[in-house]
Parts: structure tokens; sequence; C-alpha cells
């Protein structure tokens, strides 16, 4: 039985299997699902908004693009950082956790890498915060700040891009069978779900005209970000389903959820965008219309991810199934009823 838990090499091609029917040991789940629920999902969320709009931020002051971007983007990066870091010690129970993980660096442990990274985006973030909240002041203080805020940028959005995945291998390096069954696709959904975010809370952000300089590179970049998502959730659910993995579509409440997900952060975007780039005239209704909708599904699809996860944790089929040699299909006996270890 020890074998059987040891996770193969991921690098391998994945050939499509059968379900796995298998013996069990009284249909008992051998890992335990997590605690995390909601409270982690809006986490998830916050983190990857704020790591996106700090990268579209410092892109925007890079190529000369409206101030407003730039300055929305930097306050907007602060502000998730500070309430990530709340919903952060709010799930670890009691603040001097947090203090304790700060005091060692362990490179093996993506818990560790990501307090350390959500600390060095909020200390990266201040200044160009701080420069944003002062505008446009000549003293000679408002200056320094500006020029320290075009240097702590550049920091600032590596460590916005580690927020937006960061979290993908803090899942897939738990047991948990659907986290850990597609890692790379998990990072790219969540990275290309934190841009489509970051993006489309700037262009509700932006009272610029629709048609400006401003508005459609955000309406493009939330359209190409939510098209990115779109691929890499399809693959991703084809890839689980092909490993044997079943908990969502094996839930009502599950396929909905994930269904919605799809349906609002990602769907009805590109249905928008795509209207609005075939008209001479761009609709504000269609932008405002597709940045609400990739907000609320890029909350939905995280909530979908950590329910559908801790779901197929309680499944003993995925986890077994998972954990079979994958250069092999899952062995079936036709006609043999299947019996749990230690069953009658």
């Amino acid at each position: 039985m020890t074998a059987a838990f040891s996770v193969p090499s991921r690098g391998n091609r994945v050939e499509h299997r059968a379900r796995y029917t298998g013996p069990t040991y009284y249909e008992l789940p051998p890992v335990k699902a997590s605690f995390w629920g909601e409270l982690v999902a809006a986490y998830l969320y916050v983190g990857g908004v704020a790591g996106a709009s700090q990268i579209v931020a410092t892109l925007a002051d890079i190529t000369g693009a409206p101030g407003r971007i730039t300055r929305n983007g930097r306050l907007l990066a602060l502000g998730g950082a500070a309430a990530g870091a709340a919903l952060l010690v709010a799930d670890l129970r009691t603040p001097q956790r947090w203090y304790n993980m700060l005091r060692i660096w362990r490179s093996t442990s993506p818990m560790s890498i990501g307090t350390w990274v959500l600390s060095a985006f909020a200390a990266a973030s201040a200044a160009p915060a701080a420069a944003a909240a002062i505008g446009d002041r000549q003293t000679p203080p408002a200056r320094a700040l500006r020029a320290v805020a075009r240097v702590s940028q550049l920091p600032a959005a590596a460590a916005g891009a580690a927020m937006t995945v960061y979290t993908a291998p803090l899942l897939s390096a738990t047991s948990t069978p659907l986290w850990a069954s597609a890692p790379r696709l998990l990072a790219v959904r969540f990275g290309s779900a934190a841009m489509a975010t970051g993006s489309a809370a700037l262009a509700l952000a932006d009272r610029g005209p629709v048609d400006g300089a401003s508005r459609v590179p955000l309406d493009r970049l939330t359209g190409i970000a939510a098209a990115v998502e779109l691929g890499a959730s399809l693959s991703g659910d084809a890839r689980a389903r092909a490993l044997g993995i079943e908990a969502p579509s094996r839930d009502p409440a599950l396929r909905l959820l994930g269904t919605a997900a799809l349906a609002v952060g990602c769907g009805i975007p590109l249905v928008c965008h795509l209207l609005n780039e075939l008209q001479s005239r761009r609709s504000p209704a269609l932008s405002r219309l597709a940045a609400v909708a990739a907000l609320a599904g890029g909350y939905l699809m995280r909530s979908s991810v950590l329910r559908s996860g801790n779901e197929s944790a309680r499944r003993a089929q995925d986890t077994f199934a998972l954990a079979q040699p994958r250069h092999l299909p899952v062995r079936q006996d036709p006609g043999v009823p299947t019996r749990s270890v230690g069953g009658s």
C-alpha cells in the first residue's frame, strides 16, 4: 500500500485512462482534505488582482501611458497587499504564525516562499503607492519620492508577477489529487486570471473615454488574459479526467460552479470584447460588463478550484487514480465486481 501513494514524475506524457475501479481501504480517503475555504479563495483572488495591477502600472509608466493607469495600479497594488496580509493572518488564526514564518526561509516550502513574496511585494509597492498618492506636487521631497518610486516599481512588478502564480505551486505541492494533477496548467490558469481581473479593475477605475488611449489596451489585455485562462482551464480539466480524477464531474454543485466560473470569467468578457472590436465605436456598457464579469469570474474560479480540490481529496478513487504509474493504464477486470480491501 505504501508504494501506491508515491506521486509519479509530472513531466511524463499522460495517456488517457479509464476511471479507477481497483481496491481501496473501505472507501476511506487516504489523504485529508484541506481546511481552506472562502477566506483562502479571497486571499488568492486579492493577491492576484494586486500583483497584476502592479505589473500593469509599471508597464504603463515605462511606456508613457496615461498617468492615471499608473496611479490607480500602484494604489490598488498596495491596498491589495494589505488586504491579502489581513486575509492570510485571519486564516492562520493568529498573527504570531505570520511572524514565525518570517523568521526562516525554506526554499522547498511554497508557503514559506509565499510569505516572503507577499512581504517583499508589500514593501516594494509602498514607495510607488506613496508617489501616486501625492500626485504631481513639485516640492523636492515629492520629486525625490517619485524617483524612488521609478526604481522600486521594477522589483515591485517582479514580486507582483510572483504574486499572480505562486499560489498555484502552494496548492499543487499538496497531495490533493485535483491540484496535483496539472501544476503547470494551474499556474497558467491563476496567472492569466490575475491579469484579467487586474486589468479589469483598472479599466473600471479609469474615467477616461472608452475609445481612449488607456481603456482600449486595458480591455484588450482583459480579453487576451481571459482567452488564455479559458484554454488553461479546459486543458487542466481534460488532464484531470485523463488521470481518472472525477470529483468535479460527479458533484452537480461543483459542475455548476466550474461552468459558471468559465462562463462569467471567460465567456462574457470574450464576447463583449469581440463585439467591441467589430464595432466602429466601442460601447462603454460592453466594456463595463466585461470588466465586472472578469472580476466576478476570477473569484468564482478560485472558489471552484478550492472546492473541487477538497472534494477530490475526499474521494479515495481520485487519490489512487493519481498514484497509478503514468506509463501504464489503470487495470480493470471486466465482469469481476470491485471490492474494497477488507470489504465483503
